[in-house]
């Protein structure tokens, strides 16, 4: 039967459209004090966070960063550089009893009609009485009484107007206390797997990887390079690592050597940080703003990792040890760490004010090549894999023809080219080469494109040939 009329049908599009891949977006793991949190965090879970009053719902804040090391992230990368997202994973749970203190019973007194107790005092199963013996009364929140937390007075009880119990001169608590200090390497290495959950979670694959206070475990850090490698197996990162800058570590520059060989530091998805910095009153691991400047940098850049964060500024006032000791770097130093030993380290030169200093991550010098020692085109070589991968992700499965091959050619062509136009890339080609297909691996189903791509290296080095020119004697002084 004829089908009479004028018929307009679609097409699929011969070119993809590409799923560029995030680019700066952190994931901290450590601990936090989610049990002040209004909207408590589930531990071990990756959490999405756009805003500093988001975090602190969440997660909770305090300013003892020794203990919750993920508020020194919070208050680095959301309020010092204001950017997002980020994502943190808090594997301090008030639900595991080996986390606690056990309860105890103590008495507290009550000054206008507020009693302070410990910041790591838990809620969930308080028992609060008022008197003692048989007169005694347990007390009901929400009826006698409020809690909230306060990150420099500790949780704060205070007595409502209704109660019996208002005018009372002292409370007996029965609570058990959050125990920071019973986190252990384990714990954070299990939350540093969590991360391959961040894509169902959170919606985000994170390209950072942190755990700040935590890093100087030489097992932590060799398992975040792993995971950086491929995370869903898949997906490539870079883990950022601290060096120890405590007493027992690394208190002088001389030491990073030796410490990178001891603790095996040479890692292509690792980027060595040393030492601690500090802004006013609050220090900071420089790992933690490195990542706050990285995510700076490549948010100008349009969300293309392609410029190094060295020589950019950080937001602090100076350089120093765990303890608080000042360290300040002269440039000669500074060129051995940074340019020589593969750490980058921070510096107040110039009149620059300070800035980060080093473009190598942890393979150098032992590793020469350019794709792998600069954090830079190192990043940029993840950053193009990842695009690749979530763009073409959907071709998966289809049948294995012409027009799905020039499909994925022209596609990433199209993509590259226009990285190419914007100076992100000094050139790059996506090219499907007869050597590397061979008739088995096609029968099986398996293409093979060869990308190559060319990333700007930094320019770390600009040197000035000074002449003296007779020529410009005789010019000036002839008659």
């Amino acid at each position: 039967m004829p089908d009479l009329g004028v018929h307009v049908r679609e097409q699929a599009t011969a070119v993809s459209i590409p799923v560029v891949a995030d680019s700066g977006i952190p994931y901290f793991v450590g601990t936090a004090p989610v049990h002040t949190a209004e909207k408590p965090a589930k531990a071990n879970t990756p959490v999405l966070c756009t805003s500093w009053d988001e975090a602190v719902e969440k997660l909770g804040f305090s300013y003892d960063w020794k203990k919750y090391t993920l508020c020194e992230a919070m208050y680095s990368h959301l309020k010092l550089y204001g950017c997002q997202p980020v994502i943190f994973c808090n594997v301090l749970d008030p639900a595991d009893p080996d986390m606690k203190k056990a309860a105890v019973s103590e008495s507290f007194s009550v000054a206008g009609h507020r009693a302070v107790l410990p910041f790591e005092a838990v809620r969930e199963g308080m028992k609060i009485t008022n008197g003692e013996g048989e007169i005694a009364a347990v007390l009901k929140e929400d009826e006698d009484y409020t809690l909230f937390y306060d990150e420099e007075k500790g949780c704060v009880l205070e007595l409502l107007e209704d109660s019996p119990a208002y005018s009372a001169a002292s409370l007996t608590v029965e609570a058990a206390q959050l125990d920071p200090s019973a986190v252990t390497s384990a714990d954070v290495i299990m939350g540093i797997d969590q991360v391959d959950a961040c894509m169902t979670a959170a919606g985000k694959i994170p390209d950072l990887l942190l755990a700040p206070g935590f890093t100087h475990d030489p097992v932590v850090a060799a398992v975040m390079a792993t995971k950086a490698a491929g995370i869903n197996g898949l997906f490539g990162a870079k883990a950022l690592l601290d060096a120890d800058c405590s007493a027992e570590g690394v208190s002088e520059y001389s030491q990073l050597t030796a410490y990178k060989a001891k603790n095996n530091l040479v890692d292509v998805n690792q980027i060595l940080c040393w030492p601690m910095v500090k802004l006013g009153g609050y220090r900071f691991h420089l790992s933690t703003q490195l990542a706050g400047l990285m995510a700076s940098v490549d948010t100008e850049n349009g969300g293309c990792p392609y410029e190094s964060p060295s020589n950019k500024n950080l937001k602090i006032d100076g350089c120093c040890l765990e303890d608080g000791t000042e360290v300040n770097l002269t440039w000669e130093q500074v060129n051995l760490v940074a340019g020589s030993w593969g750490v980058v380290t921070a510096l107040n030169f110039i009149g620059m004010g300070w800035t980060a200093k080093g473009n190598y991550t942890a393979c150098y010098p032992a590793n020469a090549d350019v794709k792998d020692q600069f954090i830079p085109v190192s990043r940029m070589f993840d950053w193009v894999g990842n695009t690749f991968v979530r763009t073409f992700w959907a071709r998966l499965d289809r049948p294995m023809n012409r027009r799905l091959i020039d499909n994925i050619l022209d596609s990433g062509n199209i993509w590259l080219n226009g990285q190419v136009a914007a100076e992100h890339l000094l050139g790059a080609r996506a090219v499907m080469l007869e050597s590397e297909n061979s008739l088995l691996d096609l029968m099986a189903g398996i293409i093979r494109i060869h990308v190559y791509i060319t990333p700007p290296s930094p320019a770390q080095e600009i040197d000035f040939t000074l002449e003296y020119d007779i020529s410009y004697v005789q010019a000036a002084l002839a008659g």
